[in-house]
């Protein structure tokens, strides 16, 4: 299964979390499963994510397109550059 197939699936079961700051909560509070970036993330932002997935254990993936398509890809009519999928 490719990425944006598992994104749409998480989005549907609502398994994902969205935006910056609230990727960052889950990360340091609960264990998400895995963190998306879209491939035009601000690097100080990408930064702070993967030091803080590092330090959590998550395994991070970039998305091969933009915030724009990153958003179509999970059925939002706006840009997300970074998701958080959930553990069980």
């Amino acid at each position: 299964m490719d990425l944006a197939n598992l994104i749409r699936e998480k989005v549907k079961k609502k398994e994902v979390v969205i935006g910056y700051n609230n990727v960052i909560k889950i990360l340091k509070t609960g264990k998400p499963k895995m963190i998306v970036l879209a491939n035009n993330i601000p690097q100080d932002r990408k930064d702070i994510i993967i030091h803080n997935a590092k330090i959590a254990k998550v395994e991070v993936k970039e998305f091969d397109n933009d915030n724009v398509n990153l958003g179509l890809v999970c059925g939002k009519p706006f840009s997300v550059s970074v998701l958080a999928i959930k553990g069980s």
